[in-house]
């Protein structure tokens, strides 16, 4: 490997501490070869891109994700204060959770199972895939230089199929189950920041938001909630001694869905700055407090929001949020952010390589695609060392313009970061003729020529 710019070291050497010498000097070859090859993420692409191809002993990098011992929790904690202390060093700190689907077929998957294509269907066309469901974690923060919000994935999960529970006698977990495991991690690592989870409404359930605010310091979800939901005012003061137990909830509240079709409901004009496709948007909304409950679960005290379009490009929705105090519009800054998680998940898919990965073992399926989603947030960290005066270079051509920054411009920024270091010579200061070694012309044919 050649000698690394120190800024790019600085981030790469955190990881060191996890591996052993021999096995950290393999792993940063798996590293840049998945940064820099294109097409499919596998080890043997990796190597062939690094000018390994060659080498008799390749197996050493397959045994890096199938053997090694070094622990993929400890690398995302790593990677969370990494992020943390460059884009979110103070203030409340805002993330994102939800599932994605990888498509993989191969008896010796065993964690695979049959699921819905969020990808693929619609509110009318539902489309089954069998695959792998990971649930991801990600810290949605402005990126300077990007200017805008940006979701970056730094804890993953797999949440094995209900046949495999079943056929290795194990309880099997439902998303909740597994969303409240990483929430618990997280509260764990970060036991003094204020947290916001923004989730989708397959998360909206009474057990996981009543859980997330019966930690010591809670966390504040906002999400979607049923316009159907079972709504309450706050119990009535209780007189002295009287007898029996108190009230958990006060008077039934009328439904959401009353309240969008009353002429008697007064809605407030809003502009939300940023809305989906970070454009401007007029919106409506009315907002209140209430109490969430269904029997056998604690009462959860929310606010709720509902909006609707009056240009009627959407249909109306309803939000809550588990911390009554906020304001209504915090909440729907804060909602909109989420879609930058649906954007991360396409990015990784189309230049990271997610889903092109060939792992058959147990353990390197479990390491592989959350690495590949951590890939993403590290290129970020890696393009932010390297852009010059807070701004970065933008491709742009004659018949494709754009203004602002993408997640292609950074991994293309440190590519070319990379092979430009003092690997090419120039015969005369007069001359624009550059001398390439032979190695890294063969390199460099391979990333340009080799079928994806």
């Amino acid at each position: 490997m050649p000698t690394l710019p120190p800024q790019l070291v600085s981030i790469i050497v955190a990881f060191a501490p996890l591996f052993w010498k021999r096995s950290w000097e393999h792993a940063q070859v798996l590293l840049w070869g998945a940064i820099l090859a294109p097409g499919k993420r596998t080890v043997t692409s990796a190597l062939r891109i690094m000018g390994l191809s060659e080498d008799r002993h390749f197996a050493n990098y397959h045994r890096v994700l199938n053997r090694a011992r070094w622990s993929c929790l400890k690398a995302s904690r790593i990677l969370l204060n990494l992020l943390i202390s460059t884009f979110a060093p103070s203030g409340p700190l805002v993330f994102g959770l939800d599932d994605t689907i990888e498509r993989r077929r191969g008896d010796k998957i065993r964690a695979r199972g049959i699921y819905r294509d969020p990808v693929r269907s619609s509110q009318t066309h539902f489309v089954k895939t069998g695959g792998l469901r990971w649930l991801s974690l990600m810290l949605l923060t402005p990126i300077p230089w990007a200017q805008r919000v940006w979701a970056l994935p730094f804890l993953t999960a797999l949440t094995p199929s209900e046949r495999f529970s079943k056929e290795h006698r194990q309880r099997h977990k439902p998303l909740t189950s597994w969303a409240r495991q990483l929430l618990l991690q997280l509260r764990r690592w970060l036991p003094d920041r204020d947290i916001v989870l923004l989730t989708d409404q397959g998360f909206s359930a009474l057990e996981f938001l009543t859980r997330m605010q019966s930690l010591r310091r809670p966390i504040t979800c906002v999400t979607r909630l049923r316009t159907d939901a079972r709504l309450f005012a706050p119990p009535p003061l209780r007189r002295p001694k009287r007898a029996g137990r108190p009230r958990l909830v006060g008077k039934r509240l009328p439904k959401l869905q009353k309240q969008l079709r009353s002429k008697r409901t007064l809605w407030t004009k809003l502009t939300v700055t940023h809305w989906y496709g970070a454009v401007a948007r007029p919106v409506e909304y009315v907002s209140g407090t209430a109490i969430w409950y269904h029997g056998g679960f604690k009462p959860l005290p929310i606010r709720w929001v509902l909006i609707r379009d009056p240009l009627s490009s959407f249909d109306p929705l309803a939000l809550l949020c588990t911390d009554p105090q906020q304001t209504p519009d915090q909440i729907l800054a804060w909602f909109v952010q989420r879609w930058q998680v649906e954007v991360t998940f396409q990015q990784v898919r189309a230049h990271v390589g997610f889903e092109t990965q060939r792992q058959w073992s147990d353990l390197a399926i479990a390491r592989t695609s959350p690495i590949l989603l951590g890939l993403f947030s590290l290129i970020t960290l890696l393009a932010n060392t390297l852009a010059l005066g807070g701004q970065l270079p933008i491709s742009s051509s004659s018949w494709y313009r754009k203004s602002l920054p993408t997640f292609a411009d950074a991994i293309s920024l440190v590519r070319q970061r990379y092979w430009h270091l003092p690997n090419f010579m120039i015969s005369s200061p007069d001359t624009k003729v550059v001398k390439i070694p032979i190695p890294i012309f063969n390199r460099l044919s391979i990333a340009l020529c080799w079928a994806a």
